[in-house]
């Protein structure tokens, strides 16, 4: 039998970081509900709420420096944006990309749904298709108000436009990471908590290779709406 290509010191990195980020995401949804530090839209609020769950602690410091807003007024327009929020414009195709990760994965296990003899095949289309929603969805409820420059809001063609074009990009850090870790048979089970971690890095990854087409949208008449 071969020695697996995990280390046996990933496990307890994985649980520790894993519940860092559980808990980054509580401190702020925490902080926008119960701290009245609320956003123009839910849809907004979700987007950094979920960053905490693959980005852990370091999401806490990106919401504090460029996601928290006042307490004692609406939260600032925001019309002169830089391009520079390219940066936070990714974080509704990471946050749906993790949440897509929790539907998918146990969906594609609990139906034993294999495509050439692999569940990895159905869950990496199974996200997608649940990420192309989500972000869809996210571009066209946060796309009205002053802060985007859009008075009546994306069109649904050019909601589902942006969000085709930001998962394409995307997978390919994403999809690139997991065909990497399965030729070299280093996906764990999806029980096993190392394989959630392995997942939050390939999150990450997707956010390196989806920020040049992110960043293309945005400065293209704000076709996607930073978060």
């Amino acid at each position: 039998m071969s020695e697996s290509p995990i280390p046996s010191w990933l496990t307890p990195v994985a649980w520790t970081f894993l519940t860092l980020s559980v808990l980054s995401a509580a401190f702020i949804a925490a902080d926008i509900y119960l701290g009245r530090r609320r956003h123009n839209s839910v849809a907004t609020e979700l987007v950094w709420i979920a960053s905490g769950l693959y980005l852990g602690p370091f999401a806490i410091a990106f919401y504090l420096s460029r996601g928290r807003t006042s307490t004692d007024s609406a939260p600032v327009d925001g019309t002169a944006r830089k391009p520079a929020d390219a940066a936070v414009a990714l974080l509704p195709g990471g946050g749906a990309s993790a949440v897509a990760h929790l539907i998918a994965v146990p969906f594609v296990v609990a139906v034993g749904w294999t495509i050439a003899g692999l569940a990895m095949w159905p869950m990496i289309i199974l996200i997608a298709v649940l990420v192309v929603v989500m972000v869809a969805v996210y571009e066209r409820v946060a796309s009205t108000g002053p802060r985007t420059g859009h008075a009546r809001g994306l069109s649904v063609g050019a909601a589902i436009v942006a969000a085709v074009i930001t998962v394409v990009a995307f997978d390919i850090g994403m999809v690139g990471w997991m065909l990497l870790l399965h030729f070299n048979n280093a996906m764990p089970a999806v029980t096993d908590s190392t394989f959630w971690l392995l997942m939050q890095i390939g999150v990450i990854a997707g956010l390196l290779t989806g920020y040049p087409a992110v960043k293309w949208l945005l400065n293209r008449n704000r076709s996607v709406v930073p978060a």
